[in-house]
């Protein structure tokens, strides 16, 4: 069985390498879907019975983990110096250093990484993360699934 939770976030971005409209300081209303799978907890009594994970477990972790520290961040690639040094220059400004550039694929594989650990087999029932869904924009998205 397959279950997915959906959360957005808004973020900034460029892709300084980019020979279009994308290589401009520019932000997204990102979403991220996070799809699990495992077998239905069966266990008599408990909250969890009839699902493969609580929906809002799935949210809490996603949020702990990646979502929180995305969030109305500038996601910056550690070799865009020029963007790196004017985001150090203002005081308190929420920057994320990454090391690939923050593509929709870079992301997915960066989001499925840090979130792979954190889904784990709590009752039992093979709980699995599948796949992480970065939505950049309505019509446009990355998939990250298995260990890729």
């Amino acid at each position: 069985m397959q279950i997915t939770r959906r959360l957005e976030f808004d973020a900034g971005h460029r892709i300084p390498n980019h020979a279009s409209q994308c290589r401009h300081l520019h932000g997204h209303r990102y979403a991220i879907e996070i799809t699990l799978s495992g077998e239905i907890i069966t266990s008599e009594g408990i909250s969890e019975q009839g699902m493969v994970m609580d929906y809002s477990e799935v949210k809490r972790i996603a949020k702990e983990e990646l979502v929180d520290a995305w969030d109305h961040a500038f996601l910056v690639y550690r070799n865009d110096r020029e963007v790196l040094d004017f985001l150090n220059s203002l005081m308190g400004h929420k920057t994320v250093v990454l090391d690939v550039p923050p593509t929709a694929e870079n992301l997915a594989m960066l989001a499925f990484r840090q979130l792979d650990s954190a889904y784990r087999d709590t009752y039992g029932n093979h709980l699995r993360l599948e796949r992480v869904r970065i939505y950049e924009t309505p019509n446009n998205w990355a998939d990250c699934m298995g260990m890729q």
